[in-house]
């Protein structure tokens, strides 16, 4: 029966706050894909360099490792430390986060590049800058997408914690449901909407990086 109450409860808090919990959503979506993108825009051009120069491969992807070594929760108290509470605070820690990811996917697609094909595209006089952009990057893109697609899917759930340093987003409707005295349902009405946006995003990812594979 308490099941079932918490469920009714549920649905009216959905109904009478929909708006606040739709503007909940986008803002946590958009500190998400911010921090994402971010990180595509550094780590792609990393990863590329690294595949280039193999000695620093392993230093670079340990570092990122090391990162993803430390609790989430640790990381934005020590990034608060310098940026303050705040959206750019989680940003900043969802950024961190997705280095790994996004790095080693570039490192690992760029390595898996058939050489016979690099050499073709050298023999029919392609600068190194044009087989990069014709040839190496095309064909790694399906395993950066895999990269993005893992990285977004952690990023959803790390943002959800931003809530305790101001930075709003679902995880806060999650926050004020477990300070609550029967918070059961506003904690579900944080919950529910995270979890289907890791699972939206997880899916239109996964569809991008099957197109790009059968592209391959």
């Amino acid at each position: 029966m308490s099941t079932m109450n918490t469920w009714d409860q549920f649905w009216y808090y959905l109904v009478h706050n929909g708006s606040y919990i739709l503007s909940q959503f986008t803002r946590h979506f958009l500190i998400s894909i911010y921090g994402v993108l971010i990180a595509a825009i550094i780590g792609i051009p990393i990863g590329i360099l690294i595949a280039r120069h193999k000695h620093l491969s392993a230093t670079v992807i340990g570092i990122a490792n090391v990162i993803q070594t430390i609790p989430s929760l640790a990381m934005l108290s020590i990034i608060m430390l310098g940026l303050g509470l705040g959206v750019n605070t989680v940003i900043v820690t969802v950024f961190l986060y997705s280095l790994l990811p996004i790095i080693k996917n570039t490192y690992t697609g760029m390595e898996n590049v058939d050489r016979n094909i690099l050499d073709s595209g050298k023999g029919m006089g392609m600068t190194s800058f044009q087989v990069l952009y014709m040839v190496e990057l095309p064909l790694s893109l399906s395993v950066i997408m895999a990269g993005i697609r893992n990285a977004l899917v952690v990023a959803i759930g790390i943002t959800a914690i931003g809530a305790f340093v101001g930075a709003g987003g679902l995880g806060d409707i999650i926050v004020r449901g477990t300070n609550a005295t029967n918070g059961g349902a506003i904690i579900l009405a944080g919950a529910l909407p995270t979890a289907l946006m890791a699972i939206i995003s997880d899916w239109v990812l996964g569809f991008l990086q099957r197109k790009l594979e059968s592209r391959g």
